[in-house]
């Protein structure tokens, strides 16, 4: 153990969405404002996040596929079977380290996840999902304001994205783009990207040429649904 690790990994735990998630130096730290990912999914999935919460219009078919593209710990797509347990979730992530803590986490929690080495969906061959959750590397190294004292222990592949920040976003954007011109999927298509904010006007440029329709923004979450 480093004496200089931050908390988190120093403890080797870290707590997400109210319960703790097993991390080590191959995954990324949970981050609070990923919560709002999970947010997201649950109103699509017409359940409310909140106590008095009334339950949203549900948008999602009986039984959803979710895919979690760069799952790291798996803090999402644990969490998100966890929470809606009728839905089946398949996490992707180029990191076999990743996945090994992934698929840990998954079994300690007693969420049946599914875990698949990929570059974004380079190696998914599965069906159109109903949802798509990315949490990517969108750090810019050229960002003034960034500490990279205090990111040097987390995994730089996680984190920093050429095209400042933008690379991997847009890349998965292209790649999706391509595998609904090949289905030819008449389904709703919706997807959910973390992004900093300062990012976000681009992105929504981006993914409205290439046939998704921003419908909301939630911290740093953004929601867009194919058209």
């Amino acid at each position: 153990m480093n004496e200089n690790w931050p908390e988190a990994y120093k403890k080797g735990v870290k707590d997400f969405y109210g319960r703790d998630f097993l991390v080590s130096p191959a995954v990324l730290i949970p981050r609070p404002e990923t919560e709002a990912a999970i947010d997201e999914v649950l109103l699509l999935a017409g359940k409310p996040y909140l106590p008095g919460m009334v339950a949203p219009k549900r948008r999602l078919p009986e039984k959803p596929l979710i895919v979690d593209v760069g799952t790291g710990s798996s803090c999402i797509a644990t969490t998100l079977k966890l929470e809606i347990p009728e839905v089946k979730v398949i996490g992707l992530d180029i990191s076999e380290e990743a996945l090994t803590v992934a698929r840990e986490n998954a079994k300690r929690l007693g969420a049946e996840v599914k875990f698949l080495q990929s570059d974004l969906l380079k190696s998914y061959q599965g069906k159109m999902p109903d949802v798509i959750v990315a949490n990517l590397p969108y750090v810019d190294k050229e960002w003034e304001w960034l500490d990279k004292k205090a990111l040097g222990f987390e995994p730089s592949v996680a984190l920093y994205a050429e095209k400042h920040g933008l690379a991997l976003i847009f890349e998965l954007i292209d790649e999706l783009f391509k595998l609904g011109s090949e289905m030819e999927s008449q389904k709703a298509l919706w997807l959910l990207l973390e992004a900093d904010p300062c990012q976000h006007t681009d992105i929504i440029k981006y993914a409205t040429r290439h046939g998704f329709a921003h419908q909301k923004t939630s911290g740093f979450a953004l929601v867009f649904e194919r058209f």
